[in-house]
């Protein structure tokens, strides 16, 4: 008989006094449930705002000194690192080796529920292992309940390799001991255990800042635009003729032609045109820039 990890004490786990007789109530009242208990969300995160900043600091070290950020998690919170490492390529223009994630199940998990892939001990540090993770690099475990065994076994692992460590969780007490703790508190769920409501959403949100911030803190971003952008897409291609329009005053055709010339390359095309230089010159300034177009403009 399979060993049954007793969870029942866990916040996320709780029984929610708000919603015991959901099931009796009109459409327009469960609706109005969900949104009420979402409410919490916000305070729940300002409440760790001091943790939060302090790990955009830890990936924007890490980072900068060659090493990757890596995602981890099971079920929704193994998701959510996985919707978030693939966001950061066509937005910030990062190598997708540079911000990874890993599910517990693999991919297949990922359209799939796999849940006893999460109680597994050894599946996590052979993924870490197969893919090289080391000292400089960081690992961000995700785990609502704080006690998944795919996460707390990750997270020892990276901190014997010596590199830093934060863990995502829902929960108050955790018997992890990362760098860094994230304890969103948003309370028992509207349906018991379902952590892909108010956990989920609080997590999504606190993602959302780690990458934003921290890729704005290494200059994937001028001001509030996306100029490390891929233009893959018309409309990204749109997105980026437009920021060159706003940063150099040119008018669009001008812009397109300029960024055809350097492969739809943003950066570059502003600092050609605002610097009336070539494509050669104006990328040996984004080099010395380490990428920062402010800089490179100076």
């Amino acid at each position: 008989m399979p060993k049954i990890r007793e969870t029942g004490d866990l916040l996320t786990e709780k029984i929610n006094p708000n919603t015991i007789d959901i099931d009796t109530k009109s459409t327009d009242q469960i609706v109005d449930t969900i949104i009420s208990e979402d409410n919490v969300i916000n305070q729940a995160i300002s409440l760790q705002k001091i943790n939060i900043t302090n790990t955009v600091d830890l990936i924007c070290d890490s980072l900068s000194k060659g090493g990757r950020l890596f995602f981890l998690g099971a079920g929704t919170s193994g998701r959510l690192g996985v919707i978030e490492s693939a966001e950061c390529p066509p937005t910030f223009g990062t190598d997708p080796e540079l911000i990874q994630a890993v599910i517990a199940g693999g991919d297949i998990a990922i359209k799939n529920s796999i849940e006893g892939a999460e109680d597994s001990t050894e599946d996590s540090v052979k993924e870490l292992k197969k893919r090289s993770f080391a000292s400089g690099d960081i690992l961000v475990g995700i785990a609502a309940s704080s006690s998944t065994p795919f996460v707390q076994s990750a997270i020892e692992h990276s901190k014997k390799t010596g590199a830093k460590t934060v863990l995502i969780t829902c929960n108050p007490k955790t018997n992890i001991i990362p760098d860094i703790t994230i304890s969103l508190l948003v309370g028992p769920e509207v349906i018991v255990g379902s952590t892909r409501l108010k956990a989920g959403t609080a997590t999504k949100m606190v993602l959302n800042i780690l990458t934003t911030a921290s890729m704005i803190r290494l200059g994937k971003t001028y001001g509030n635009l996306m100029v490390d952008v891929q233009p893959k897409s018309s409309k990204l291609r749109d997105r980026a003729i437009r920021i060159v329009v706003e940063l150099c005053g040119v008018n669009s055709k001008k812009a397109q032609e300029n960024l055809e010339s350097t492969n739809w390359n943003v950066k570059a095309s502003v600092i050609m045109i605002n610097r009336n230089i070539g494509l050669e010159e104006a990328l040996i300034l984004l080099e010395k820039s380490n990428g920062f177009l402010k800089k490179a403009l100076i």
